[in-house]
């Protein structure tokens, strides 16, 4: 029993804690750049004033998880982000493929409390941050309201990734909240603030179900009653549910800080009367047997503050891929700014106006110009307001916030601030670190002089060749443009020749394009063209190529509409070879083909877009020579995906090799304490995180097992793979001069495959 007598005062409980790091906020981007840190041994606090992690990702909010994939609307190809939020991402997968959030809140909560180095601190908000001196942070102080206890938190260095700001605001950093004017970095596609607005505002997702029985309504007095009148209620299709539900959006007039419950109340008036209007208006009779199953109770935030960096990401670095030395992210989201009356506008819910390729992010958005020892993640990072109608999607935030977890590992090593870690001289150690993480980082190639790998001899049981891609005897109609996109190399004429079904005598269009610039995959370049007669019935065509292919670089074989004729699909699929179809995805503003306004900065350009697995089968074809891209030396450079420069970077064994072999070589015996392989997990698949199912539970194209050999020695093997990065690290170091890898095949027809392995003399480079 306790029992106290009057005091005059009493003080909450006083935990004081000290660390290397203290993160700010557990969305996506706090949990990556928390987690990132952690594993390079690092001390850190993450606080989080919620009860789970996730901000917008999380069960709470129920936004899927997107990035520069733009959920396979755009023409960035193979661009899912890398790293540690794909390690998250392919976990989900494989456990919650049907995109339930609570599951996924559970992953995020697994891959935090699984990392020794960080203590975790839920349903804590910090409301001060103390100074040491003008430029750097000491300490926060922080409030949890589930066990009445104060903390006070020093660190050496602090990372808000709170999506307010709240550190970086009382520490005095330098910020912006609403949009620039056209004139301030001369970006075209600026918001006329009295007009459209200033600021994106919140939104509010609600869950509906179905009972098998009628079920009545009786909305709550607050609710609105002239839901009928909203702009917006035509976008509202029933068993629409969660972040469908996007346009439901309300605050971008509003202080989106200060009046954040105003406008989540708001929201719910809208909601609740969004629900009486469905169920009573009589014109939706099949909601008789639908309820509420959920509705959010805080709204997901798009905008307040951005803290301003030694850098600005500004419209120009998006659209033009400007690519600056000190790149360590990257980002292929839409420039994707909304009206600021939201629900109640008469504006289209959202103008989005994409790239033709990924641009990178300068680490030098991501740390304050002004405080010493502070970095920024997620979307508070330095940025227009316009750039942050890109980078603000939360995969290219989390991809962000690895950057700042390895760039504090990189600065307490080396007793650097983040602004000296900047420098010219100093920054490949960061980009080098990243890369061996699997960051992937857009052009750029850097060395790894520890690799052993490296200087070893590189040899292989097999390299695939594609001389053709067989028929599985299903016809595709032609109701879209259709192209088979390949790498293919310089100073060569090829042929292609395909198998079409005409219903009548009619023709079809057969063009080569490819891309003016090797930093996308936008096929705005057109090579040749040819009109080929076809006869009712089955045939075969040849296209062969007039000219040679000038350089190295990927070639679109496109096939026009037309809806009188079908052509042979395969069911054969390699990693670097997609097809990909010239239609509609309305959710990202992609009707086929993108024609800007002129004058605001933006390029027209058609749309080539995958379709998501099983869909997207290849076209069955002949190629006349062979391409052979797939070399087992392609593991020894460090892109983990195909690229825009015509590679596909990855070694694939032949199809009929059942064991795939790699052998590496070297002069002098090694000394080996890790191994890291990086295999294939489709970067062009978005994975959204919630709502969607996904067809398999592993990537198809992932090697599940393999075995690594010393001599006749099996020194590891793994079984169940189906993670993109294996990271092995051995108790004892491995002395050789030969290692063998052996893998397994998964697929029929999918060929082994492998981007990268490397080895160091070191557990951790």
């Amino acid at each position: 029993m306790i029992k106290k007598g009057f005091e005059s005062k009493r003080e909450n409980k006083l935990v004081c804690l000290k660390s290397d790091l203290v993160v700010v906020g557990g969305g996506l981007a706090g949990v990556c750049t928390a987690i990132v840190a952690a594993r390079d041994g690092v001390k850190v606090v993450l606080v989080q004033d919620r009860p789970v992690l996730g901000g917008n990702a999380s069960s709470e909010v129920r936004l899927w998880a997107l990035g520069a994939t733009s959920s396979m609307g755009n023409n960035n190809r193979w661009a899912r982000e890398g790293g540690l939020i794909n390690e998250i991402l392919l976990e989900n997968l494989k456990r919650n493929k049907d995109g339930n959030p609570l599951i996924f809140d559970t992953i995020l909560l697994e891959k935090v409390y699984e990392e020794d180095n960080i203590s975790l601190l839920l349903n804590t908000a910090v409301y001060e941050t103390h100074k040491s001196d003008h430029n750097k942070i000491q300490s926060i102080v922080a409030f949890c309201s589930q066990n009445a206890t104060t903390y006070e938190i020093k660190a050496t260095f602090f990372c808000d990734s709170s999506g307010d700001g709240i550190v970086a605001f009382q520490a005095g950093a330098s910020f912006r909240m609403g949009a620039e004017s056209p004139d301030e970095f001369n970006e075209g596609f600026a918001p006329d603030i009295e007009d459209y607005g200033n600021l994106l505002g919140h939104s509010l997702y609600f869950y509906t179900k179905d009972l098998g029985k009628p079920v009545e309504y009786k909305a709550p007095s607050f609710a609105i009653d002239n839901a009928d009148e909203l702009p917006r209620i035509r976008n509202y299709r029933l068993n629409e549910h969660g972040c469908n539900l996007w346009w439901v959006e309300y605050g971008g007039r509003l202080d989106t800080i200060h009046q954040s419950e105003e406008i989540k109340f708001e929201l719910w008036k809208v909601v609740y009367g969004i629900w009486d209007y469905v169920k009573n208006s009589g014109k939706y009779p099949e909601s008789e047997n639908l309820t509420l199953e959920w509705v959010g109770t805080i709204p997901g935030k798009r905008e307040s503050r951005r803290f301003e960096g030694d850098y600005m990401l500004v419209q120009q670095d998006i659209v033009e891929q400007k690519d600056y030395y000190d790149r360590v992210a990257f980002g292929g989201w839409a420039m994707d700014l909304h009206p600021a009356d939201g629900i109640y506008s008469q504006y289209n819910s959202c103008t989005q106006w994409h790239t033709k390729g990924v641009y990178s992010i300068p680490y030098r958005c991501y740390y304050s110009r002004d405080i010493d020892n502070l970095f920024l993640a997620g979307r508070i990072i330095s940025a227009s307001h316009v750039a942050f109608g890109s980078s603000r999607v939360m995969l290219t935030c989390a991809h962000g916030g690895q950057a700042v977890g390895k760039a504090v590992s990189i600065c307490l090593k080396n007793k650097w601030t983040p602004r000296t870690l900047a420098k010219k001289d100093n920054i490949g150690k960061l980009q080098l670190a990243l890369s061996r993480d699997g960051q992937s980082i857009p052009r750029l190639d850097i060395p790894d002089n520890k690799d052993l790998i490296q200087i070893a001899t590189i040899s292989s049981s097999s390299d695939l060749k594609i001389d053709q891609l067989k028929p599985c005897g299903e016809w595709k109609k032609l109701e879209f443009n259709m192209a088979q996109l390949l790498p293919l190399e310089a100073n060569k004429k090829y042929c292609f020749k395909f198998k079409l079904k005409a219903s009548n005598h009619t023709f079809v269009s057969i063009t080569l394009k490819t891309s003016s610039n090797q930093k996308h995959f936008t096929p705005d370049i057109e090579l040749e063209s040819k009109k080929i007669p076809l006869k009712k019935g089955i045939q075969e065509i040849s296209f062969s190529c007039e000219k040679k292919i000038t350089i190295d670089s990927y070639v679109y074989i496109c096939i026009n509409q037309n809806k009188a004729v079908e052509i042979m699909q395969s069911d054969y699929r390699f990693p670097g070879v997609i097809t990909l179809f010239q239609k509609e995805t309305p959710a990202v503003s992609n009707y086929g083909k993108q024609e800007p306004p002129r004058g605001i900065g933006i390029d027209s350009f058609d749309f080539w877009t995958p379709e998501k697995m099983p869909g997207g089968k290849n076209i069955a074809i002949t190629i006349v020579p062979p391409i052979q891209n797939f070399f087992s030396a392609n593991v020894l450079n460090n892109n983990l995906r195909p690229t825009a420069d015509g590679y596909s970077n990855v070694w694939q064994a032949d199809l009929n090799d059942k064991n795939p072999e790699l052998k590496i070589k070297w002069d002098l015996t090694q000394k080996i304490m890790s191994i890291c392989l990086f295999f294939d997990c489709d970067f062009d698949n978005s994975l959204p995180s919630v709502l969607v199912s996904h067809p398999y539970a592993e990537i198809p194209f992932t090697v599940r097992e393999y075995k690594i050999y010393n001599g006749k020695k099996i020194i590891y093997e793994k079984s169940n793979n189906h993670q993109a990065i294996n990271r092995i690290i051995f108790d004892k170091p491995i002395i050789t001069n030969e290692l063998k890898v052996v893998l397994s095949k998964k697929e029929k027809k999918i060929p082994v495959s492998l981007y990268k392995i490397s080895a160091y003399s070191e557990k951790q480079p």
